[in-house]
């Protein structure tokens, strides 16, 4: 089926220029985007033997980003075969991109996006498996290969090693920002996405090795998803606990410490969490959020906000986190705070949001690309989730939420 679409007030006159193509390949899907200068026309195609998606653009200029788009596509890329470019007739440039697997493996979602940001006018070009990637079976599939440990104690001991967990935890951790969305950009050029995977894989790596407990990543690469398939995927494995890895900007440079965030239905605790949180739940904005496509977990995931035992963990927690990072780091604030982010808003997981420091702070900058202290950051947040369950016990679940 031809798919066509002409976006608003498209201009005809000149042709539009392609400013930088993309690719971002990962095991949930692969996004291939396109940035140009002005609305363009487009149309899309499916065809078959081999399995293949046409792109036709119209208006468009064929230039050395379009002529070099081949080079783009990796060989491990899990649904990208090759992608080619070429003038297919006057002012018509078509991209073929050849798929990986059987027919109806992939299934591809083609939309616009409107300049926001740093970024000019954008074509998505979202290739999903025709069979989601499920993250509970994803992870059960991870404990066979490497089953987490039931009774050896982890190398590094601290006054928390002790704590008795009766049953396997499964503990979702969240590194903000990724692909098209680089969070915040610190002075020296680091990319707040960069250090909050460092962070994630760190934090996971040290949890994993630890006695029952096992860890799930909203995301393991440099690739974008959307604030409610984050909260969606922590609830899909019964998460117990969902950290969310930060490492945020602020308008005055002099900003600086570690903070711990928890959910806020009634308002911010300051005018500085409040500004953190309206910035960080503009990520899809950034990222790029298809608006055609319908949730259908968000009726389930925004059941009710103001469940008042999720919220007293997620505080608990969060004071046992910030109290760890405060041996680390300086404190921006001596308390959690209270704000409105989206991706805390699972109703039935205690839920926090770090913010590791300030990468907007020269110095704080070059603390969040050291290793060292991106090891001490995982260290201390460790040191915090094993606080918290020494206090608060994990109740007993189902038995899919046993399963290792």
């Amino acid at each position: 089926m031809l798919v066509t679409h002409r976006a608003a007030g498209a201009v005809t006159a000149a042709l539009a220029s392609v400013l930088a193509v993309r690719v971002w390949p990962a095991r949930d899907y692969t996004r291939i985007t396109l940035e140009h200068s002005q609305p363009l026309k487009f149309s899309h195609l499916l065809v078959k033997d081999p399995e293949r998606l046409v792109l036709d653009l119209e208006g468009v200029e064929f230039n050395s980003i379009l002529q070099n788009i081949p080079g783009k596509i990796s060989e491990t890329d899990p649904y990208i075969k090759l992608i080619r470019a070429g003038r297919n007739k006057p002012d018509v440039v078509r991209l073929v991109i050849e798929l990986k697997g059987e027919h109806g493996a992939v299934r591809p979602q083609v939309f616009t996006l409107k300049p926001v940001g740093e970024y000019a006018h954008r074509l998505v070009l979202d290739l999903y498996p025709s069979e989601p990637v499920d993250p509970l079976m994803a992870l059960l599939e991870k404990n066979v290969a490497t089953p987490p440990k039931a009774e050896a104690a982890p190398a590094s001991r601290d006054k928390h090693d002790k704590v008795d967990i009766a049953r396997l935890v499964t503990i979702a951790i969240d590194a903000g920002h990724g692909g098209e969305d680089p969070g915040a950009i610190g002075r020296g050029g680091s990319r707040e996405k960069d250090v909050t995977l460092s962070i994630a894989h760190r934090l996971k790596t040290r949890i994993d090795a630890g006695p029952n407990m096992r860890t799930m990543l909203t995301r393991d690469g440099d690739f974008f998803i959307p604030l409610q398939q984050r909260v969606n995927k922590a609830r899909r494995v019964q998460a117990d606990l969902f950290l969310s890895i930060h490492a945020d900007a602020f308008i005055k440079p002099t900003a600086r410490g570690s903070s711990v965030f928890v959910l806020s239905e009634n308002g911010a605790s300051s005018s500085a969490a409040r500004w953190m949180a309206q910035r960080e739940n503009a990520a899809d904005l950034i990222g790029g959020v298809n608006l055609g496509v319908k949730d259908r977990y968000l009726a389930r995931t925004l059941l009710d906000l103001s469940q008042t035992a999720t919220n007293n963990d997620s505080l608990k927690l969060g004071k046992a986190v910030l109290g760890e990072l405060g041996s680390i780091n300086t404190l921006h604030k001596g308390q959690v705070e209270l704000a409105g982010f989206a991706v805390l808003k699972a109703p039935d997981i205690p839920s926090i949001l770090v913010e590791t420091a300030f990468i907007s702070n020269i110095e704080e900058e070059r603390k969040l690309a050291d290793e060292a202290y991106q090891d001490k950051v995982a260290e201390a947040i460790l040191r915090g989730i094993k606080a918290y369950f020494s206090r608060n016990p994990p109740l007993a679940k189902s038995r899919l939420a046993l399963v290792n």
